[in-house]
C-alpha cells in the first residue's frame, strides 16, 4: 500500500489516547464486524504475551476502539469509552486472553468471532498512526488494509482449474480493480480477495454467490479515507527523489505535497486542499475546547492549559515569544486527547499536539489564514510520507523518536513553508529536527499517554521552531533527511523492548508511576457501569 498523507500521516480524526491502540483497533473491529455481517454473540480477543498489548490494551484504549468498531461506530463517536459495556449489554460474550503466540509484531490482535452463521478468525496488526493490516483470515495469509471495497469469497477446489478460471473471469470485470487468490496448506479451500473502488453491484455479488462450490461471501467496506488503486503511483517516495525531480526550485513543499496526494488518491488539487482545511478547522475547535477546560476521571494530569493561558495574558511568564503560544496550544490539544475529545493524529495520537500546536500558533501570529495553515500541513504531510514509506510511526516498534521525532521533523518543514522557504530548506529543517530526537524512548507514566508525552510534544514543537529558523538562516543539516530516517530506523532496532512503549522501562516503572497506575486502576474498578467517565 502506497503511503497517503491523509491515510497514514495527517489523520485519523479520532477520540482516545493512542492512534495505534484506539483508531487502529476500531478499524480492525469494523472489518471484523463486516466479516460477520454484524451477527455474532461470542468474541475472543488474544494478545501475545511478548507484545505491547497485554499491558496497554485497557489503559491506552485498545478495548475501547476494538469494541467500538465491532459495534460499527466511528472513531469520533462520543460513546466510545463505554463501548465494551455496550457490546456486553447487547448479549455478546467477551473474553480477553494473553497467550504465548510468538507474534513478530508487538501490536497484533487475534480475534475469533462466532454467531448464528458460524465463526471467523483473523489476525491483524496496528502498524502505527491508526494504520492496520489484516494478515491472516481463517488460516489464509492475506493483506487487507481497509483501503478498498473488499469482497471475500470462500470456495471449494484447489488454486488450479476452476478457481484460477474464476479469478481470471472476475479480474476482467470493469468494476473490479484486482483479484487475489489465497490458499492454505490445511485443505483445498481457496479464498478470493476481490478489491474494487466502489461496492460491487448487487447482481454481480448475487451471481458470484450462486456459483458451484462457493461457500461464503463477505463484503467489507473501506475504513480509510483514501482508497488504493492497484495501478496507483506517486511522483516520489523519498526526499532524494523529490530533490532530484524538483531541486530547490520555485515550488514550495506544500505544492509538492498536493502533487503527491493527487497522484496517490486520484484527487484534484482543490479537493486535497479543501480536505486539509477541514482538518485545520477541527484542530482549531479542539484547541479552543482545551483552553476552555476539560474534565475526565481516568487521567494523570488535570486541566493546566487554562492556568498557562492566564499566566501568559498577565505577563507572568518568561518572554518566549511565539513559543509560549505554541506551548499553550500543544497543552490544550493534549488535554483534549486525554479527556476523550476529538483530536487529529499527526502523525499519531501520542504525538498529536506538537505539529498543529506550533504551526497554528505561529500562523496566527503571522496573521495567516486557514488555507496557509492547511498548506503548511500538506508540507508536513509529505515529510511524514517519506518517514512512513521507509520506517514507522509506531512507538512500539521505534520508540518515541518514531512519534515525537517524526512530528517535530514534520513541523519544522511546515514552519519553513509558513515563512516562504523553499522545499530544499524545508527538508533541511526536517533533517535537523529529527537528528535532535534520535534515540528518544517511549515510557508513558501510569500506562497513560499523557506524561511525559506532554513535555515531549512541547519539546518537539520547540525543536521544530529552532530547526526551522536555523534552516531559514542557511544552516547546513549535514546529513540528508533520508539518511536520518534510516538512522532512526536502525537505532530503533537496537533499542531494548523495554524502551519501546511497553510500559516496562524508563519513567513508566518509577515508584510514583506505579502508584498512580494503581490509584487509577482502583478508581476504574469502583466505577461499575462506567458512568464516571472512566470506561
Amino acid at each position: 500500500m502506497l503511503v497517503s498523507i491523509f491515510n497514514d500521516v495527517i489523520g485519523p480524526v479520532m477520540r482516545g489516547p493512542s492512534s495505534s491502540h484506539c483508531a487502529a483497533a476500531l478499524r480492525i473491529g469494523r472489518l471484523a464486524r463486516d466479516l460477520m455481517e454484524g451477527q455474532f454473540d461470542d468474541c475472543l480477543v488474544e494478545f501475545d504475551r511478548a507484545g505491547s498489548l497485554p499491558t496497554t490494551h485497557d489503559s491506552q484504549g485498545s478495548d475501547m476502539g476494538l469494541f467500538g468498531g465491532l459495534l460499527g461506530w466511528e472513531a469520533t463517536d462520543e460513546r466510545l469509552p463505554g463501548s465494551m459495556q455496550t457490546l456486553a449489554d447487547s448479549g455478546v460474550r467477551i473474553r480477553i486472553e494473553t497467550i504465548d503466540a510468538g507474534d513478530p509484531h508487538p501490536n497484533t490482535y487475534r480475534l475469533t468471532l462466532a454467531g448464528p452463521q458460524g465463526s471467523i478468525s483473523l489476525d491483524a496488526i496496528s502498524t502505527g498512526g491508526g494504520m492496520i493490516e489484516v494478515i491472516r483470515l481463517d488460516g489464509f495469509p492475506v493483506a487487507v488494509g481497509g483501503d478498498a471495497f473488499t469482497t471475500l469469497l470462500w470456495a471449494q477446489g484447489g488454486a488450479e482449474g476452476g478457481a484460477t478460471a474464476l479469478r481470471d473471469e472476475l479480474s476482467a470485470r470493469e468494476e473490479i480493480d484486482a483479484v487475489l487468490l489465497h490458499e492454505r496448506p490445511s485443505d483445498t479451500t481457496v479464498l478470493f480477495e476481490i478489491r474494487s473502488m466502489a461496492a460491487l453491484p448487487a447482481p454481480l455479488v448475487a451471481e458470484v454467490r450462486s456459483r458451484p462450490g462457493v461457500m461464503r461471501v463477505r463484503e467489507l467496506a473501506p475504513v480509510l479515507p483514501i482508497l488504493s488503486r492497484h495501478d496507483a503511483a506517486v511522483p516520489f517516495s523519498t526526499a532524494a527523489e523529490l530533490l532530484a525531480r524538483d531541486g530547490a526550485g520555485a515550488r514550495a513543499l506544500w505544492q509538492l505535497g498536493i502533487e503527491y496526494e493527487m497522484a496517490r488518491g486520484g484527487l484534484d488539487a482543490a479537493t486535497v486542499e479543501a480536505m486539509m482545511v477541514e482538518i485545520v478547522r477541527i484542530l482549531r475547535r479542539s484547541i479552543a475546547a482545551g483552553i476552555a477546560g476539560t474534565t475526565y476521571a481516568d487521567r494523570v494530569l488535570g486541566w493546566q492549559s487554562g492556568g498557562f493561558d492566564d499566566a501568559l495574558r498577565q505577563g507572568k511568564l518568561l518572554d518566549g515569544g511565539a513559543l509560549n503560544r505554541a506551548i499553550l496550544y500543544v497543552t490544550a490539544l493534549m488535554e483534549v486527547k486525554s479527556s476523550m475529545g476529538v483530536i487529529v493524529a499527526m502523525p499519531t495520537a501520542g504525538a498529536c499536539a506538537a505539529l498543529p500546536g506550533v504551526v497554528i500558533a505561529l500562523a496566527e501570529g503571522m496573521e495567516l489564514g486557514e488555507v496557509e495553515m492547511a498548506r503548511a500541513f500538506l508540507a508536513a504531510g509529505l515529510v511524514g510520507a517519506f518517514i512512513a514509506s521507509a520506517w514507522t510511526f509506531a512507538a512500539e516498534v521505534g520508540g518515541c523518536q518514531a512519534e515525537g521525532g517524526a512530528a517535530s521533523a514534520m513541523a519544522a518543514a511546515a514552519l519553513v513553508g509558513l515563512a516562504g522557504g523553499t522545499a530544499e530548506r524545508s527538508l533541511a529543517a526536517a533533517s535537523m529536527a529529527l537528528q535532535n530526537m534520535i534515540g528518544l524512548i517511549c515510557d508513558p507514566i501510569a500506562n497513560r499517554v499523557e506524561a511525559p508525552c506532554l513535555g515531549k510534544n512541547v519539546s518537539a514543537a520547540a525543536n521544530a521552531l529552532a530547526s526551522a529558523n536555523m534552516a531559514l538562516a542557511g544552516f547546513d543539516p549535514v546529513i540528508p533527511l533520508d539518511e536520518v530516517i534510516e538512522t532512526a530506523r536502525r537505532v530503533a532496532g537496537q533499542m531494548p523492548r523495554e524502551l519501546r512503549c511497553t510500559a516496562l522501562g524508563g519513567l513508566s516503572i518509577t515508584p510514583t508511576s506505579l502508584a498512580i497506575e494503581a490509584r487509577l486502576a482502583s478508581a476504574r474498578s469502583g466505577c461499575g457501569s462506567g458512568g464516571c467517565g472512566c470506561h
